[in-house]
Formats: structure tokens, sequence, C-alpha cells
């Protein structure tokens, strides 16, 4: 039996309609994670302070904030991918950076560019400002500054100008001059038993080069190759590659810490800093980055499922998986498509297989680092 000629077209009309509709969703598909990612980062975390600041909460409970260098540079980053895409304005983004700039710490009673690691209340009830720096949230407030120069054209002058001041302030207070490398904050002296001390996730070759171009400056590209050859020591040590949160960085040796040096018994494993060590490589074409970034990708694509934490020789320190260790991996395969790791894009994806989780700031904001800028 014949069918009508008007069910034969309802039929191409509802494949064609089918068809398009596939397209459509994997066009669209990436835009839509960064979007929820994006969404669901902001109501989670962000806080205004009031109508001219904003913070990024790392405490998970909003009645009790905790404020980080750390994360406002991350705040700023995000703020300013989407800034990018037109989903935040740069009154967003002001608001962040009024917060920065509102925090920022002193030096022998000098106001420096450097921000005030932590801010939370005290048991009266005050918004107390904690002394000292932390390098890396420096470093990521100065990137996000040179980012919104290029979204934000009308306020570039100010955002170059400030990166600058950030960028000089960095090697003035942040700097040892013996070793030629990043110490971890500006609380770190020549007298300090940290001097010496090392942060693998500090070493980040874009960003020193970004600083670089915007000052100038040429010890920006030697401190680029000093700890670019430092990290490229530690990856040397074992045949996975992997780098600990912390090392010593001696004058002629760079060894990993012992258990409980800085911070925990992982100080000297793969842990929640050195997992971000291959986001900061991730865009890097420098050949030293690219041989870090490619034998840890190695070590990586060959394990059944990555889970949250590793010794140096790969012996796995827990049994559960973490977005915090999987989004800086999606990230840097992201950018290195061509290096053959497929696999690991793909299986590493399961961080946008669940919406971004609003108690856990960490592994939220890397994921939506990892979306933002990792999806394309």
């Amino acid at each position: 039996m014949k069918r009508p000629i008007y069910i034969w077209l309802l039929t191409i009309l509802v494949v064609l309609l089918y068809t398009t509709t596939l397209i459509f969703i994997r066009i669209k598909n990436p835009e839509y994670i960064q979007h929820q990612a994006y969404n669901r980062w902001r109501s989670g975390y962000l806080i205004t302070k009031n109508d001219s600041q904003a913070f990024v909460n790392t405490s998970n409970n909003k009645t009790k904030p905790i404020a980080l260098s750390e994360a406002q540079g991350y705040g700023l980053q995000i703020v300013a991918y989407a800034g990018e895409k037109g989903w935040a304005s740069q009154k967003d983004f002001e608001k962040l950076l009024n917060y920065y700039l509102a925090h920022r710490d002193y030096v022998n009673n000098h106001q420096t560019y450097l921000m005030s690691w932590r801010q939370t209340y005290d048991k009266q009830g005050k918004w107390v400002n904690d002394s000292n720096s932390a390098t890396d949230g420096d470093l990521y407030i100065a990137a996000a500054l040179h980012h919104a120069a290029t979204i934000w054209p009308e306020q570039s002058a100010y955002y170059q100008k400030l990166e600058c001041k950030i960028a000089a302030d960095i090697l003035r207070y942040e700097y040892n001059p013996t070793t030629q490398t990043l110490t971890v904050g500006d609380w770190v002296s020549k007298d300090s038993k940290y001097y010496y001390l090392l942060r693998t996730s500090d070493v980040m070759p874009e960003v020193f080069d970004d600083l670089y171009e915007r000052s100038h400056d040429i010890q920006w590209q030697i401190v680029k190759d000093n700890m670019l050859d430092r990290l490229v020591a530690l990856s040397n040590q074992h045949r996975t590659g992997l780098v600990p949160d912390f090392a010593w960085a001696y004058h002629n040796t760079t060894i990993a810490v012992k258990p409980r040096t800085v911070a925990s018994a992982h100080d000297g494993d793969y842990g929640a800093n050195a997992c971000r060590v291959p986001m900061m490589l991730a865009q890097s074409n420098d050949p030293r980055a690219q041989k870090v970034l490619t034998k840890m990708m190695k070590f990586f694509s060959d394990q059944y499922y990555i889970t949250a934490g590793y010794s140096l020789d790969g012996h796995r320190l827990v049994k559960y998986q973490s977005n915090s260790f999987s989004a800086p991996i999606f990230y840097a395969v992201s950018y290195n498509r061509n290096k053959g790791y497929d696999n690991l894009f793909a299986s590493q994806k399961y961080i946008f297989s669940r919406p971004v989780t609003t108690k856990n700031y960490y592994d939220a904001t890397l994921t939506t680092l990892a979306a933002l800028g990792g999806i394309n």
C-alpha cells in the first residue's frame, strides 16, 4: 500500500528537523557548557561586598566567606573570559579589580601592588585583612589584566598600567636574586628558611612572556628561563615526569621538599598545587615547557583513570577522581590536540558531565577555567 505524498513529506521534514537539531546541538553544545559553567560558578562563589567591590568566596559558606588573592586572580580571569563572550560586563570585572586594589599588601609600611593573601571575618565579626602576599595570586591578577586590556580597549591604558605595577612589585618583593626565580610571597626574606622554596605551579611561561611584552623588563625572560630550567630538572628525576607541589631550588640543585615542609604530608608529591602545572604550561611554545608537559601527558594517558594525587614515581595517593586534577589536564590537552592524546581529551570531559559544584571552590573554579579556556 502506497503512503500518501504528505506522509513522505512529513517524514522528510521530521528527518531534516532532527538532523538540523543534531547539528545545532553539536555546534552550540560547547558554548552551552561554557555558559552554564560560568553561571553556576558566578552564583556559587561571587560575593558582592558593596556597590563597587566583589570577591570570590573560597570557604563554600556564604555566611562565613574567605577571600584569597589566588581566588581573586582566578575570578578576574574567569570574568574576563566571560566578558569576551558577552556574558559579563566591564563593571563585573571592575568590581573584582576594585576589591583587589582595596586589599593591597604593605611591605615596610609601603603599600605595594601585590594583594594581601587572605581576608576573613574575625570573632568580632570584623572583615580582617591578613598581611603577606602569595605570588600565584599576583601572577593571576596580572594575567587577567593583560587579557582584559584586549577585551575592553577603552580601559586598556589603565589595565596595562596596573599590570606593569604588579609586574614591578613581583620582581621587587617576590624574587630571589641569587637563583633569579620567584619566591612564594613577599613574606619570604633572605633570612627566611623558605628563601629557596619553589612552588611549581608558579612556573607560568606564557604569563612571564606577557609581563615582558608589557613591561619590556628583560628580567621576566630571565625568570622564565630559570624557572623553566628548574621545572625540567624536576621532571627529569622521574620516569613519570610528575613534579611536586613544592621544591627546593638551591644554587645548582632542584629537589622535591620533604612531607610537611610547607602545608601537608603531600608537599613533595603531585598534589593540590602541582595539579595546576599542566594548565600553566598548556599555551607556551617554549620547548622546555612542551617537554615537561608532553612527559606528564604521556604518563596520564597510560592511566586507566586519573586520581586526585600521585607520588612522583606514579603511585596513586587516593582512589577517587577530582575535577581540580582533571580540569588542568583537559585544558592542556585542548591546546595540544595534535600531540596524540585524544584519549585524555575524551576521558577528562567527564568534568562537564554534571553541573559545576557549588560546594567546592577549587574544583568549581578550575573546571570553569577549563570550560572557558579549553573548550573550542
